[in-house]
């Protein structure tokens, strides 16, 4: 007798049974697969609303300004790619100007420095700016306004500075490495290629010549008389100029003071209240909003995993 017969002659139950636990198993998989697929396209469409609410930008009917005191900041190293950025810092200039409501324009100032290209395009506009709606521009420094965040406060009517503020740095450099030296230790063989005799010339790994460095220098200095004609300019008769003020040292903001470069001691609430004489401080810095700063961070990444989420759940994009 065999054991199916023994089971109320039912034979094969066994198959029954793991044939019942497959089919369990899949419609279980199938389930887990349809939510897996169903949170992913939750997921992209977060993300689409989110580029849509950057992307769209609908501006709201604006109430009429009452007398205020600007402020733009320009804050941290100034380059095109970072947040003192010559788009964003003129975007907000023009807001600040064209508001009738706005007393004198604040530039509130913590930078280091940076691109020179962008700190002249911002000057420019700034007197440009100042022609138009003809309104006063001050320059309130915090920590430091240094190298090229000067050139952008050189623009403005009045500096203000606390006294321990650092103030200055009228220069221009160009940095790098050489590692010649190393590699002929080493026994390395620099192998560039170059169609132009200069074209590889400050290549860190390939010796300078006489010749390569003057030109370099050359266009140093014509960048650095540039600045200088920019501060003389701004500052006027007010320069108590000294063989060192164009030579990249800074000063104290007392320093800064007597020596010209700056017009008195001051924070953003006493120039508000006793320059301006509008006490009300309106902020017109651009800054990202939190779906610009989601779409920023997240978008790429979120996009390349979903592409990935969809293919592996047997998506095409073919």
């Amino acid at each position: 007798m065999n054991f199916d017969e023994n089971n109320g002659g039912q034979p094969g139950w066994e198959r029954q049974v793991v044939e019942k636990l497959a089919f369990a198993l899949l419609e279980e998989k199938k389930a887990a697969r349809r939510w897996t697929i169903f949170w992913r396209l939750t997921w992209l469409g977060v993300v689409a609303a989110v580029v849509w609410l950057v992307l769209l930008k609908v501006p709201s009917p604006a109430a009429p300004s009452t007398p205020h005191t600007a402020v733009v900041d320009i804050k941290g190293e100034i380059g095109a790619d970072n947040e003192a950025n010559a788009i964003d810092i003129l975007d907000a200039l023009r807001a600040a100007f064209e508001d009738a409501g706005a007393q004198a324009v604040v530039l509130a100032i913590n930078s280091p420095g940076g691109s020179p290209v962008q700190a002249g395009v911002i000057n420019d506009e700034i007197i440009r700016l100042k022609a138009i709606h003809n309104k006063p521009v001050y320059a309130v420094v915090e920590d430091t306004c240094a190298s090229a965040a000067y050139y952008i406060a050189a623009a403005s009517d009045e500096i203000y500075v606390d006294k321990a503020s650092i103030v200055g740095s009228i220069g221009v450099l160009m940095d790098g490495f050489g590692f010649t030296g190393l590699m002929d230790k080493l026994g390395i063989e620099r192998r560039l290629l170059t169609a132009g005799a200069n074209k590889g010339f400050l290549d860190p790994f390939s010796p300078q010549t006489p010749e390569q460095r003057g030109y370099a220098l050359g266009m140093l200095k014509e960048i650095h008389e540039q600045f200088i004609e920019v501060v003389r300019a701004g500052r006027g008769d007010r320069l108590k100029e000294t063989p060192d003020m164009f030579s990249g040292l800074f000063w104290s903001g007392q320093q800064a003071v007597n020596m010209g470069l700056a017009d008195g001691l001051g924070s953003i609430d006493y120039v508000a209240r006793e320059v301006v004489k509008a006490e009300e401080l309106v902020d017109y810095t651009r800054r990202a909003n939190m779906a610009e700063r989601l779409a920023k961070r997240f978008g790429a990444a979120f996009g390349e995993s979903a592409a990935k989420s969809l293919l592996a759940s047997g998506w095409s994009l073919r």
